[in-house]
């Protein structure tokens, strides 16, 4: 791998394993990179682009292409990228490493500027934005620029000087004493000479009322004939000579002050300067290495920019393909855009086994500009700059050689076609497999046999070298020997059959008909001439002209047939995209009714589940309930397991539709009257009516309101019969199956009060809660707790137990003659 050597003053890195032939010229190379570089912010940035030439090393080209890429997304962001301030701080650089050198104000703002600059990036590269965070290249670009930040060096430098370059006062405290020092002595001389002044305007003596300044020294003007008459020293006149400007002998002194006063305030300039000099000299390296950083980024972000202004496409490469799909002349488009006019893109393959392909076809109608095209992006993908084609895959070359138009040179005595054959021989020398060869109009000026022949050979040669190569030509020698020959395809410059005008069309596996007289005709000449040349025309001529045309014909008849298909099959993938999306909404809709279902199934489940649980609570029942009641769970498990599975199926398979059997968790017969028990809220309430299909209103009290059949847990007493009071255990015993049994451990009957007098809170509390567990199972609706009164320590206690219990509904003191403060009645749950 080879190396250009850099100039050590350059920002610009060099470019590693350049190509070693390049026609520049020829493929209008540098006005390209001129496009590009229209779109940086620097000269730095313009020159860079400028100087960019195809690299063989690609690794590199991959790297240049990667960068891009990032940068285009930080495009795609918005992001500002910073660069107004770039420029070469080289020499600046150097010159703020001499011992007490001095920076001007203007290279101290413009190495401000840079500093902030290079601190923006080092921010945006911390913290990208979200959508533009995958940019590794460009970080590991910047890598260097991590270790600090240069802001401090912009924020000292801008914090003394003032936008037009001067200090600012406060730039040293020295300064600001000598500055402040000189406006009280400003003040002083002016007071004097005011004072003079007076004096002598009352003797007509002075011209004007003012005072000014001569030499840094403060005067007044006196009439020149009156200048003896003043004492003081003259420091000149007008230029009409009447007024002579005189120092008064008072403020001579005063005058002399302020001058030494403003010699203090420029030696203390100079040592700001030279200390801010210095300042910059410690952060000579990072600022040389930051401007080498953004004059890369300038370069990429002015190709990133290109390549969205002109929908350009990363390249890849293959040393077996070299195919452009699209591909446009980026030159050529920005001047249709600049006409309203609109480029017609080509697309070309080529492969290892066919490296050289013949395009032929009429006058104007593009060939030219394929080559063109064919090399430019050949050379913008190997100079790391996206291509203007909507794919690309290429080999890298070595050599990019062309002979395209007209080569005389009369300087040299050589003629149209010698120039072509000095050019052809140079270009055979060169030729290898690592070549692109682009030949325009090859055996032309010349005797079309002689031609024809020299342009067979020529051809043949490059085929035998292997280099890669692209040739237009007329002759139909060439056409032949492309298809006759392994390893060349012909291609054919499009033209509209009708009109005979070119569409720039270009057509790969045939040739191209050249339709010169029919060109003629459609320019404008003389009819008698092209009737002429119609009548001259060989028989064989004509009939292979004919031959071309028929086909073409064929192949745009094809073409529009192989359109009508591609529409007709984009018809057929809206139309199943359309019943998808239909079949998605009917599935969604299935879908719900399911979700409903099972919300269903699981809300019901929920209830018993509560409703077991709460049985399980009552402590005095526990015992007795633990394993009856675990069964009764493992039971509704299992039942709930069979609903929900042939609910599953039934709707899968719709089975359900319709069906209100399909859904057994659902209370079956309602009817008005009813008294039902309410899952959401446990509570019994009455049915009133029926509003719609399983959607009724039920009285819970004083309220009314409505609830769905799947929210009714079951019917406690149809209509007409009358609700049967249950104990509270007794009735979880009927809703979930389960037979208890309880055993009083006292008396046969359930005394309807407790005497906890003379027991302490803890002992008083436990006997409490076991009195009303047994009150509660016994279905006692109200009891009295004696606590007797005392010092109340106790009453307070068992009462705040007692208003959060499970089992109690209300707690009041007792009238006197049953109590009062002594006892509090108890009224229990039913």
């Amino acid at each position: 791998m080879s190396h250009v050597e850099s100039d050590p003053n350059s920002l610009l890195s060099p470019i590693p394993a350049p190509a070693a032939h390049l026609d520049a010229a020829a493929l209008e190379w540098q006005p390209l990179l001129a496009l590009v570089a229209s779109f940086a912010v620097s000269r730095v940035g313009r020159e860079s682009i400028e100087a960019l030439h195809p690299s063989t090393d690609q690794q590199w080209i991959d790297h240049q292409h990667q960068l891009v890429t990032e940068l285009r997304l930080l495009l795609n962001a918005s992001v500002s990228i910073p660069l107004g301030g770039l420029f070469n701080p080289t020499q600046l650089a150097a010159k703020s490493q001499i011992p007490e050198a001095a920076l001007e104000p203007e290279e101290l703002q413009s190495i401000a500027h840079l500093a902030n600059d290079i601190a923006a990036w080092q921010s945006l590269l911390r913290n990208p934005p979200a959508n533009a965070n995958n940019i590794p290249a460009l970080q590991e670009l910047s890598f260097a620029l991590a270790a600090g930040s240069l802001s401090t060096l912009a924020e000292s430098i801008q914090r003394k000087l003032m936008p037009d370059g001067s200090l600012a006062d406060d730039a040293s405290p020295e300064l600001s004493r000598i500055r402040h020092e000189q406006q009280r002595q400003q003040r002083v001389i002016e007071e004097s000479l005011r004072s003079a002044l007076r004096r002598l305007s009352s003797d007509n003596q002075t011209q004007d009322d003012l005072i000014t300044i001569r030499g840094d020294r403060f005067v007044i003007p006196v009439k020149a004939e009156q200048k003896r008459k003043v004492s003081g020293v003259v420091h000149g006149a007008s230029s009409s000579g009447q007024t002579v400007y005189v120092e008064p002998l008072e403020t001579i002194e005063q005058n002399n002050e302020l001058v030494r006063l403003l010699e203090e305030e420029q030696a203390e300039i100079h040592r700001i300067f030279v200390a801010l000099t210095r300042l910059v000299g410690t952060h000579a390296e990072a600022l040389v290495a930051g401007a080498r950083v953004l004059a890369v980024v300038d370069t990429l972000q002015a190709r990133a920019r290109f390549s969205i202004a002109y929908d350009c496409t990363r390249p890849t490469f293959s040393p077996d393909l070299f195919r452009l799909e699209s591909a446009r002349h980026p030159l050529l488009e920005k001047r249709l855009r600049n006409s309203g006019g609109r480029i017609v893109p080509f697309t070309l393959e080529l492969q290892s086994s066919a490296r050289q392909l013949i395009i032929s076809g009429p006058n104007t109608g593009g060939k030219t500009v394929t080559l063109k095209t064919t090399a430019l992006c050949t050379l913008m993908a190997q100079s790391g700059i996206p291509v203007p084609a909507a794919g690309a895959t290429l080999p890298i070359f070595n050599a990019f050689l062309a002979d395209i138009g007209d080569a005389q040179s009369i300087e040299q005595a050589l003629s149209t076609f010698s120039a072509h054959i000095v050019n052809l021989d140079r270009i055979s020398h060169l030729a290898g497999p690592a070549s692109l060869i682009l030949l325009d109009e090859l055996g032309s000026a010349t005797d079309p046999d002689e031609g024809s022949a020299l342009a067979v050979a020529v051809a043949n040669y490059f085929l035998q070298s292997q280099a890669w190569s692209l040739i237009s030509t007329h002759h139909t020698s060439l056409k032949i020997y492309a298809a006759n020959t392994p390893g060349v395809l012909n291609a054919a410059a499009g033209v509209d059959e009708t009109t005979l005008i070119p569409n720039y069309q270009l057509r790969l596996g045939i040739p191209g008909a050249s339709a010169g007289i029919q060109t003629a005709e459609r320019l404008g000449l003389n009819p008698a001439i092209v009737a002429g040349a119609r009548e001259r025309m060989g028989t064989q001529q004509a009939d292979i002209a004919r031959f071309l045309q028929n086909l073409h014909q064929q192949l745009t008849d094809l073409e529009a047939e192989r359109k009508a298909a591609r529409e007709e099959k984009y018809s057929l993938n809206q139309e199943r995209a359309r019943l998808a999306r239909e079949g998605d909404v009917e599935l969604k809709k299935r879908t719900r009714e399911l979700e409903l279902k099972l919300a269903s199934l699981l809300k019901d489940f929920e209830f018993q589940m509560r409703q077991t649980v709460n049985a399980i609570e009552d402590r005095a029942g526990q015992l007795k309930l633990s394993k009856e009641s675990e069964r009764r769970i493992q039971r509704l498990r299992r039942d709930f397991e069979q609903q929900f599975n042939s609910t599953v199926v039934a709707h899968k398979s719709g089975a359900d539709v319709g069906d209100p059997n399909a859904q057994p968790h659902l209370v079956k017969h309602v009817s008005i009257g009813d008294q039902v028990r309410i899952k959401s809220m446990n509570k019994l309430a009455t049915i009133t009516r029926e509003l719609e299909k399983d959607l009724y209103e039920v009285s819970l009290g004083t309220l009314k309101m409505r609830i769905k059949r799947d929210d009714i847990a079951e019917v406690v007493a149809p209509a007409g019969k009358p609700l049967v009071s249950e104990k509270p255990l007794d009735a979880v015993a009927r809703q979930k199956g389960v037979r208890v049994t309880v055993t009083s451990s006292g008396s046969d009957s359930m005394k309807s009060e407790i005497n906890l007098i003379g027991r302490t809170v803890d002992e008083a509390t436990n006997d409490l809660e076991k009195y009303l567990d047994q009150a509660f199972l016994a279905g006692l609706p109200r009891v009295r707790v004696i606590h007797g009164t005392g010092m109340g320590i106790l009453r307070r206690a068992l009462r705040e137990y007692l208003r959060t219990h499970p089992h109690v509904a209300k707690i009041e003191e007792p009238t006197h003659q049953e109590g009062g403060a002594g006892a509090t009645t108890v009224d229990l749950r039913q």
